[in-house]
């Protein structure tokens, strides 16, 4: 790109950082391959493009930055700062070799980067789209129509059956709805702490070690239910009590100060649970269904009654021994999936099949029949397959014969596959799909049927017709709504009818079918309603932010291309196909 160059280097390591950060976003490795597919390869030399020819630009144009600017940025960056917020050399030496950088190409990169952007802002800096465009874009979001419609009906009695004729004809047309997914058999072998555990002994001491080690985690602590009312002063508070302690319901004291029964309850809390410890102490000295003296608390004064008590309880060794058992082995179960890891990737480094390594590790093997990238059998059925999400999305980014790298489960246990058979996509041979491309063909006459019926009524609703007669004539109720938007859709309009209705101006007819294919609408704009564009509304100041956002890009896009142009790229096609294994572009 004039005067600046790509190295082979220099792409291939921007596209493995770039490889690198969708497949961390996207929670799956993206291969080389993938990125080709996704087009990935070509936007990052792209990138790479636009951002040398806004440098060589800068470099045309005799600018500069200062070395004071580049230190100034760098330290600015929190990612090189410490827990003070003060930058540390050590921390951005660590994340230069986390990303294979040396302090030179990074500080290099940056001076570039500046340059680029000083000249990028002076192109889309403060863009303000003119005050017209903003008002008929705000017009155009927000032009509300009133409508009036009713639905003619067609039925599959109204349509000659499909013939053998139409029905193949349809097939081919349509080979994408009768084509089925690819499918892959999976091979699987598990080790997660569930698998593991129930074949691990653990002894009575071991489980008494285990009760001491965690014997608070089988302690219930004391709850209470609790009601309070709050008072203004600690006199209203003593005459309260007073009222309680001859037989007065608290609860009507509580209606008396204005409160609910709801407001009054303080829930089924813990000591810890209420935050005044004042009050804690007071209300946890109760007994049950007895009320405190008045409390002068760190924010009220409040009584307060002890609905209910429950004590604490401690689990003995014996009640919770059980539990505690299997806690053991989940602990142990860990150990032992460290030791089997390390024998399943001995075995698989000697090749031993899936279904020997399973069976001498004593672990469970799955194989999975063939099954869709959306986990459905060739019947389509839901198919069971473990760990479902990342089995099949880790085994469709593979292929037979290769080796994978098990995957570690959220309880800290291991996957191993391997992608036995693949079954491309194919299309479906029309008789094993007869039944489905019948009941397609029929719908789609169905559909036609009630458009044409729903087009000639507007045509003669536009000659004159009266709509209520039309209406009469399709045996249909006309229906209204009110305030329809163009960008909005609702049970009664869909798409496709909004659509319609906004390409009609005031008075205007026109019709739509009905998303169930077995009706469609008649409708006319009884109303256009424009609204009244006010530049200082916080809605208008929100789509002329948008709009000079999308300027500013647009404008950006445009001067970059044009310096492509001016000063000339030229790509060394076998270098890319060396690099990317992708085709001339």
């Amino acid at each position: 790109i004039g005067n600046q160059s790509i190295s082979a280097n220099e792409y291939s390591d921007q596209l493995k950082r770039s490889l690198a950060q969708y497949s961390q976003q996207l929670g799956t490795n993206i291969t080389l391959e993938k990125a080709r597919e996704l087009g990935l390869d070509r936007q990052v030399l792209a990138d790479m493009m636009r951002r040398k020819a806004i440098v060589a630009q800068g470099l045309n144009l005799k600018l500069a930055v200062s070395d004071q600017m580049i230190i100034d940025e760098i330290a600015k960056n929190p990612a090189f700062q410490d827990a003070a917020g003060k930058f540390d050399p050590a921390i951005l030496k660590r994340l230069l070799d986390q990303n294979g950088m040396n302090e030179a190409a990074f500080v290099d990169g940056e001076r570039k980067t500046l340059l680029a952007a000083a000249i990028a802002d002076t192109v889309d800096a403060d863009y303000a789209p003119p005050a017209a465009l903003a008002e008929a874009m705000f017009r155009h979001e927000n032009e509300q129509r009133d409508i009036r419609y009713f639905v003619v009906k067609a039925a599959e009695t109204e349509i000659a059956p499909p013939t053998d004729e139409e029905m193949k004809a349809h097939h081919e047309a349509n080979k994408g709805q009768y084509t089925a997914p690819e499918y892959r058999s999976i091979a699987i072998i598990k080790a997660e702490p569930a698998d593991v555990a129930p074949r691990i002994a653990v002894s009575d001491d071991e489980v008494k070690a285990a009760y001491e080690k965690y014997k608070l985690d089988y302690y219930t602590p004391e709850t209470r239910t609790l009601l309070q009312v709050t008072f203004p002063t600690l006199d209203d508070a003593k005459k309260a009590k007073a009222r309680v302690d001859t037989g007065e319901n608290f609860a009507k004291i509580g209606e008396e100060r204005g409160l609910k029964p709801t407001d009054m309850l303080l829930g089924t809390v813990k000591k810890s649970d209420i935050i005044d410890s004042i009050l804690a102490d007071a209300a946890f000295a109760l007994k049950e269904g007895e009320v405190s003296a008045p409390i002068e608390g760190k924010l009220a004064i409040a009584l307060i009654k002890a609905a209910t008590v429950t004590p604490e309880k401690q689990q003995t060794l014996e009640e919770a021994k059980t539990a505690l058992t299997d806690r053991v082995k989940l602990e142990k179960s860990l150990e032992e999936i460290k030791s089997l890891y390390d024998a399943v990737e001995d075995a698989r480094a000697q090749q031993t099949s899936f279904e020997d390594i399973a069976k001498r590790a004593n672990l469970p093997f799955i194989l999975v029949p063939a099954v869709s990238e959306s986990g459905e059998g060739k019947d389509g059925k839901t198919m069971e397959v473990p760990h479902k999400d990342d089995v099949l999305k880790l085994a469709f980014a593979s292929d037979a014969g290769v080796e994978n790298d098990p995957f570690t489960t959220k309880d800290d246990g291991f996957i191993w596959y391997e992608v036995r058979e693949v079954t491309p996509s194919a299309l479906r041979p029309l008789d094993t799909v007869m039944d489905k491309v019948k009941a397609d063909v029929v719908a789609m006459k169905v559909r036609a049927l009630a458009s044409d019926k729903a087009k000639k009524l507007v045509e003669r609703a536009r000659g004159g017709a009266v709509f209520e007669d039309l209406a009469k004539e399709a045996a249909a109720e006309i229906k209204s709504i009110a305030g329809a938007k163009r960008n909005e859709t609702s049970a009664d309009m869909d798409s496709e009818a909004t659509a319609a209705i906004f390409a009609v101006p005031e008075k205007g007819f026109a019709f739509a079918p009905e998303g169930d294919g077995k009706g469609a609408k008649v409708m006319q704009v009884q109303a256009v309603l424009a609204p009244k564009f006010d530049a200082k509304s916080k809605e208008a100041e929100a789509l002329v932010k948008t709009l000079g956002e999308d300027g500013a890009r647009d404008l950006a896009g445009i001067y970059v291309s044009g310096l492509q142009q001016q000063l000339g790229v030229t790509v060394n096609e076998d270098l890319w196909r060396q690099i990317t294994g992708g085709q001339p572009n």
